[in-house]
Parts: structure tokens; sequence; C-alpha cells
């Protein structure tokens, strides 16, 4: 082993050894716990050599060495390999199978609470999102006062109820047939194809056709919307948050979720892509104790939501990785199965 590959070797021993412990690790435990075949002597030459180039510092003079943020990111790029689904993690995912007849915000809030079951940390999760939303199926419901009620299923996996005005009364048979109308014209189309459309309609079948469109552009132009977070207080257990006076900036941030628009969506042009985001590289002040891991998941090009774990900078990297992976992989065959 070379004298860089040893540094490596501690670097990497000094960030486990604190994702587990979250205790200072001094050279002479190192020397003691993991058979390096070296001296305490030359151990700690290379924590020395660590600290001069950013990886690895004394919390206090007599402590051991904690890694930075740099040490972190060093990591989590060297992770190339992710475990295969572990017991608790195939439990997890059959009962999540089981609730696949769940409407489908209900289904992924139960996805995110698993996942955080497993990551120990609290996950984020948004409803899947469409560059451009295709018509699938519509019902009229008839209501009070001049009123009915449009229910709107769109290929993407969303359904967009909404109360739109009539000029006259019209009975509910003749709403069922009026949709089933629509049902039979504009299967698949856009908003703009709607609009394009050159059929023959009343003026009043017009009106709710414009209205049809008007309400799937406004689905196209929506940015991903606030996320749900589930798991705060298995994060909030970990001991860098006990007395920590920054916590209440911290939930103020994530519960807002602006921050996800921080996010570089660019980043995800494959499935297996995830961004991870560690302490300083946090545009958010109020972040930057934490590490951001997050996945898209969905069809990529077609309907895509995010779903991440946030934490401690000392989380369990691989083990969190692999979670996440394997869980965003389900929802996007998921997704893909019931569009």
């Amino acid at each position: 082993m070379t004298a860089e590959e040893r540094r490596k070797a501690v670097l990497k021993i000094i960030v486990e050894d604190y994702i587990h412990d979250a205790v200072p690790l001094a050279s002479e435990a190192i020397v003691r716990k993991y058979d390096l075949k070296v001296s305490s002597a030359t151990i700690r030459n290379d924590m020395v050599a660590l600290a001069e180039e950013g990886y690895i510092f004394r919390p206090h003079a007599s402590a051991g060495s904690i890694p930075t943020d740099k040490a972190y990111r060093f990591y989590v790029e060297t992770i190339d390999t992710y475990a295969d689904l572990s017991m608790p993690q195939q439990d997890i995912i059959q009962q999540l199978e089981k609730a696949l007849e769940e409407e489908i915000e209900h289904w992924l809030r139960q996805a995110a609470l698993l996942l955080a079951s497993l990551a120990h940390n609290m996950v984020i999760i948004t409803l899947p999102r469409a560059k451009r939303h295709h018509f699938k199926h519509l019902d009229i419901v008839a209501s009070q006062n001049l009123l009915a009620l449009l229910i709107l299923v769109l290929y993407e996996a969303k359904v967009v109820q909404k109360m739109i005005p009539i000029n006259t009364f019209i009975a509910q048979d003749n709403l069922t047939q009026l949709a089933n109308k629509f049902n039979a014209l504009y299967s698949g189309m856009d908003s703009q194809q709607i609009l394009a459309s050159k059929e023959h309609l009343t003026a009043q079948e017009k009106k709710i056709s414009e209205f049809i469109a008007d309400i799937m552009a406004t689905e196209d132009a929506r940015e991903y919307g606030k996320p749900y977070l589930e798991g705060l207080c298995l994060m909030l257990r970990h001991p860098e948050f006990f007395n920590n006076p920054r916590v209440p900036d911290i939930l103020q941030v994530l519960e807002g979720g602006e921050w996800l628009k921080e996010i570089s969506f660019q980043e995800f042009d494959q499935r297996e892509k995830t961004s991870v985001t560690i302490g300083e590289e946090n545009r958010e002040v109020a972040l930057r104790d934490l590490s951001l891991l997050v996945n898209q998941y969905g069809i990529p090009g077609k309907a895509t939501g995010l779903l991440g774990v946030v934490g401690p900078k000392r989380m369990d990297y691989a083990n969190t990785l692999s979670s996440l992976r394997c869980f965003s992989a389900f929802l996007s065959d998921t997704i893909t199965q019931r569009v």
C-alpha cells in the first residue's frame, strides 16, 4: 500500500467511524481498532497531512479528528457500488406494493414514510410533475347554482378537480354524454392540441373545452409543488441537533420548500443520477449543517417528481444512497405502469 493509498484508507476510516459513533477519532484508536500494519506515528503523520489538505480537523486541541465537508464529498464519490436489497428493504417494498390501490398522493407519502424508517432521517417527496400533460379521461358532475364539477384525469398520474360555470341547467345524463364526447375527441391530446382541434362544438361545449385546455396549461406551468416531509423527528434525534440553536431556522427553511428550487434539475439526465449536496455546498445558510440526497423518479421527459433524504452531514451515505435509489426505481416503475 502506497502512502497515498494509506491516507485514503485512513480518511475512509475516519469518515465511517464518525458516521457510526459521532466521536472524534485519534491516531491511537485507528491503530488499535484497524489493522493497517503501520505505527501510530505513521498514522499521526497521515492525519497531519489530511488536516493540511482540508479533509479533517480537530474540534478541540486535545481531541481526535472529525471529517470536513471535503472529506464527506470524497467519501461519497468513492461509493461506486450499491448494496443489494436487505431483508428490511424487501419487507418494506412488499408493504408498499400492498398499498398500490391507494390514491397516488397517499401512496407516495406512504413510500416516503417507509424510506424515512430505513434511512433514519427526514424524507422529502413531491408529486410527479409533467412538462406537458395529456388528456386521459373526464367526468362532469352536476352541482348547484349553474355550476358543474370537472374531474379531469391526465396520463401523467394526475387528477384535477375544478368547479366551472355553465350557462343553463344541464341534466346529469346530458353532462355524462358530453364528458363521453370529450373523452372520444381528446384522448392523448395536450392543451395546445385541444385548443387547435377543429371539431364542431356548440358554444357551451367550446367553453367547457377551453376550461379543460386552461386547466391542463396551468398544470404544465406548475413547478414542483411544496414537498411532503416525513421522518423529521427521526432526523432530530441525531446528536447534532441536541440543543442546537440553529434548529428553528433549519425547520423554517425545510418546511417552506423554496430550497428545492436551488437544486439543479439538469443533473437528472438519467434515472440513477443522484444529486448530493453536502454542508457548505448548500446555498441556504440554514441548511449548511445538513446533507441533501435527491433523486428524480417517474418517466423522464413526461412526468417526474423528487424523492430525497435530508440528514446530518454524518449520515450513512452508502446505505442511504442504496435505499434512495431502490425506492426511486420502484416509484418510477410503478408510475410507468399507472400512466
